[in-house]
């Protein structure tokens, strides 16, 4: 893995990272019109953008509701290892319905953010995973009654 101080990104860069987080299905010849660039030039960058691990991934980004999985909790877990222990961090990441886990400052040691069908579903989880983690001591649940907003977009400065 690169260390963050071998990347080092210019304008153009940043305007292929721009254009890629609003639509990652941008063609290689459209970048390349809009940045009055050659596409083998931005071929290039992109693939050093890929190679330095700034662009980590190409997803597709599902409607939970399509999918029946309308509930969104966040848990709050205190454990015994304390916040950040490689064990239970990856016990919870191995967790399906789990879609983000932070180590946390604070009364607690993670937080937790999962998405299930409904709550007995999300009762079902804590029961089938959460309370096998043998260093989860206690568990504080908050259930997501709207969502205002969520995303994943980084705000890209212009440089």
């Amino acid at each position: 893995m690169i260390n963050e101080q071998e990347i080092i990104l210019d304008k153009t860069d940043l305007h292929i990272l721009r254009l890629m987080q609003e639509n990652a299905r941008i063609s290689n010849a459209d970048l390349a019109r809009e940045l009055g660039m050659a596409p083998s030039g931005i071929l290039e960058r992109v693939k050093k953008l890929e190679q330095k691990n700034v662009i980590q991934q190409y997803t597709t980004r599902i409607n939970p509701v399509a999918l029946q999985q309308k509930l969104v909790a966040f848990i709050f877990m205190k454990a015994a290892d304390g916040p950040g222990s490689e064990a239970t961090s990856r016990e919870l990441a191995k967790i399906p319905e789990v879609q983000e886990v932070h180590c946390i400052a604070g009364d607690d040691c993670y937080l937790v953010k999962v998405r299930t069908y409904d709550s007995a579903s999300l009762m079902s989880l804590i029961r089938t995973y959460f309370s096998k983690i043998p260093n989860i001591l206690s568990t504080r649940t908050t259930i997501v009654l709207e969502t205002v907003k969520e995303q994943q977009q980084l705000v890209i400065p212009e440089k």
